[in-house]
């Protein structure tokens, strides 16, 4: 091999560890180190495949030999089955660390950040044998991106990030910064996957600290018990679904709900009206801002003045945005604007009217991918998610018969919810009140777990506004009574 074996002294190498490791140096005519020579050997150890030779002038390398078939650098130096190993992004840098870990067995990838993953496995068998594998990579971009990949290829908490001050163990070696290397060695963190967390973790008991802190959107105070049963109404990153079947009222129901947002909080709500446009959309909230059910109301005897000026007080809030669909939305395109809603505009709340109108087909697949999509958006953004779902044709005879199993399409709906509110109407009976009353039924709410009837709504044709009421039949029995 070219070269002779000696210490390098710039970088605190000693003669003994390039012994261990077979690396020799060239000096230039001044005497100073010119190139470094790293030997690789095949993964049995017992020959010498390949050299990686290092200017140190121009800190660039080149190769000799086939160090594709060559196993890590360092690795004949270490018997396997040991109790640590570290693995460095380069060869000075194991042979610091070696120099810094007191003898541990240290080792480096073969090309860099980018070879990471294929350099440990095509060695994984030896590094396995080791009861513990500290990666000690580049602490830059590059590096720490390699890091995380190769950590899964490990057996469960064998293998250990150690995070440098430093760009790497070499720098750390050359300002002779060996407490801090040490400390930061044994401190290195085991691999756990994204999204397992222990008790013993620094921020766990801070999130249940946030538990039932959520910012609260509450419903419309007419809404019977449900903002009690519900610790309020609807929690910041939530997805509600509101269900019921063709004609009961989601619609009425859905325009009530935004007035009451809009009168009774300071949240700006997104409105996504797939079956109006946008001028039906402005009359029915105007109606119930205003109590009058404009629709009523003959052309001719309509102040528009008088709606002009309650549409001026409506939109000078800024609390409300529209989207205008113009009839026909791929759900990509649906959910890019959705997005737009709550980080374009700032909503706090979006609801969507219907569900199956914002999806191309009724297939599980479809509708589960768009559902998945909105929990994401409500997770990462805080926004509350209020998505409207036909419900399958009745099959009981009692009209208020209706369960979260009837929900039209995949059971991801009812199973991502945070919360399922029903709506049941009798609307084919003769008694004319009842014929204007609806159920609200809570079924699931996963922060509370509280279910069961919050009340009854009565429908107001002449100012298009649910109130409060009771059940027709109690309704009807006091009734009797006064009379």
């Amino acid at each position: 091999m070219t070269g002779t074996i000696a210490a390098i002294q710039d970088r605190r190498i000693s003669m003994e560890t390039c012994k261990r490791y077979g690396v020799t140096v060239e000096s230039g005519a001044d005497g100073s180190i010119s190139k470094h020579h790293y030997p690789y050997h095949s993964q049995e150890g017992t020959t010498v495949v390949g050299t990686k030779v290092r200017n140190v002038a121009t800190k660039d390398f080149y190769a000799t030999g086939d160090l594709g078939t060559a196993g890590l650098f360092g690795q004949q130096s270490f018997a396997s089955g040991g109790k640590y190993i570290t693995i460095t992004e380069g060869e000075i840098d194991a042979m610091a660390a070696y120099e810094m870990n007191g003898g541990f067995p240290a080792v480096s990838i073969r090309s860099g950040a980018n070879s990471a993953v294929k350099d440990i496995k095509a060695s994984l068998e030896y590094l396995e044998t080791f009861d513990n594998v500290v990666i000690c990579f580049d602490n830059d971009e590059a590096g720490i991106k390699a890091a995380q990949d190769v950590l899964p290829l490990f057996s469960p908490r064998k293998a250990k990030v150690c995070t440098l001050p430093l760009k790497d163990a070499g720098d750390m070696l050359k300002a002779n910064k060996v407490r801090e290397y040490t400390k930061c060695w044994w401190d290195a963190k085991a691999y756990k996957p994204e999204g397992v967390v222990s008790l013993g973790d620094s921020d766990v008991w801070d999130k249940f600290l946030k538990r039932g802190t959520e910012e609260v959107t509450p419903l419309p105070a007419s809404f019977g018990s449900l903002n009690a049963m519900m610790n309020g109404g609807i929690a910041a990153g939530e997805v509600t679904v509101i269900g019921a079947l063709t004609s009961i009222g989601k619609t009425t129901m859905v325009y009530n709900l935004v007035h009451g947002m809009y009168t009774e909080s300071a949240k700006k709500i997104g409105c996504v009206f797939l079956e109006a446009d946008v001028g039906e959309t402005v009359e029915k909230l105007l109606s119930v801002y205003m109590g009058t059910n404009i629709a009523d109301v003959p052309n001719e005897n309509r102040d528009y003045n008088l709606y002009h000026e309650k549409y001026d007080e409506m939109a000078q809030s800024d609390k409300l945005h529209i989207l205008d669909h113009q009839g026909a939305l791929e759900a990509d395109e649906l959910f890019a604007k959705m997005q737009y809603l709550v980080k374009g505009l700032d909503c706090d709340v979006i609801i969507l009217d219907p569900l199956q109108a914002a999806v191309t087909s009724n297939e599980n697949g479809t509708i589960d991918a768009f559902m998945d999509k909105c929990l994401k958006l409500a997770k990462n953004t805080g926004v509350s998610i209020i998505i409207v779902s036909h419900m399958r044709k009745p099959h009981a005879k009692d009209a208020h018969d209706v369960g979260e199993y009837d929900l039209k399409g995949s059971g991801s709906i009812n199973q991502i919810a945070f919360n399922t509110i029903l709506l049941s109407r009798d609307k084919m009976t003769d008694d004319d009140y009842a014929r204007n009353c609806t159920q609200v039924q809570l079924v699931k709410c996963r922060r509370t777990g509280r279910t069961g009837v919050a009340g009854w709504l009565f429908y107001e044709s002449n100012t298009s506004r649910l109130v409060a009421t009771q059940a027709p039949e109690i309704k009807a029995a006091n009734a009797h009574e006064d009379f």
